[in-house]
């Protein structure tokens, strides 16, 4: 069986990227799934809390979540053309100690998705993870892209996707993500 984290990079309640992993997790091909995440009880970073008190429990457990899984799934939001700064914390949390870089992330398979309000989708947020995702040394897959541009169209006022284009998509996404991961590990 091949477990794959989805982390979900909003606070929001309804987020796009949160409904986008949800669907994920319903479209998994046979063999695969999906433990859906999000990032809402991750401090803020300071490294004084973290020499005075170690890592948060929060951050503890999704970093357990992702060493103990095949693959991450990341659902990026895209603010002002980047990288949304509750997520970018997140990954600076479980980046620490640094010594443990590779341990939690070192060649491990990482994909990403996006939805966002705007007409690009989140294609920039996406590419500026590249350079995160290479310095933590993952195995980024290149070959799938899912944009989920104009998201306010594509999802419920409960965060669910109704688009079933979008779903279709997502559907050869996770597919290739899952068969990546599988050849990745054997």
């Amino acid at each position: 069986m091949t477990r794959i984290i989805g982390i979900a990079g909003s606070l929001r309640r309804r987020s796009f990227n949160l409904g986008l992993l949800r669907a994920a997790a319903e479209v998994m091909p046979d063999g695969a799934t999906l433990d859906v995440h999000t990032i809402n009880d991750i401090p803020l970073y300071n490294a004084d809390v973290e020499a005075a008190d170690g890592l948060p429990r929060a951050v503890v457990a999704l970093k357990e979540a992702i060493v103990g899984a095949d693959g991450v799934l990341l659902a990026t939001p895209e603010y002002n053309n980047g990288i949304p700064g509750v997520f970018k914390n997140t990954i600076d949390w479980l980046s620490r100690p640094a010594d443990d870089i590779a341990r939690v992330f070192g060649a491990k398979p990482i994909a990403i998705i996006g939805a966002s309000p705007g007409g690009f989708g989140t294609i920039l947020a996406q590419d500026a993870w590249l350079g995160v995702l290479r310095t933590l040394g993952t195995r980024p897959w290149f070959e799938g892209r899912l944009l989920a541009a104009r998201a306010g169209g594509l999802f419920d006022a409960e965060g669910q996707l109704t688009d079933e284009t979008i779903r279709a998509r997502l559907t050869i996404f996770v597919a290739g993500f899952a068969a990546f991961i599988e050849r990745s590990n054997s």
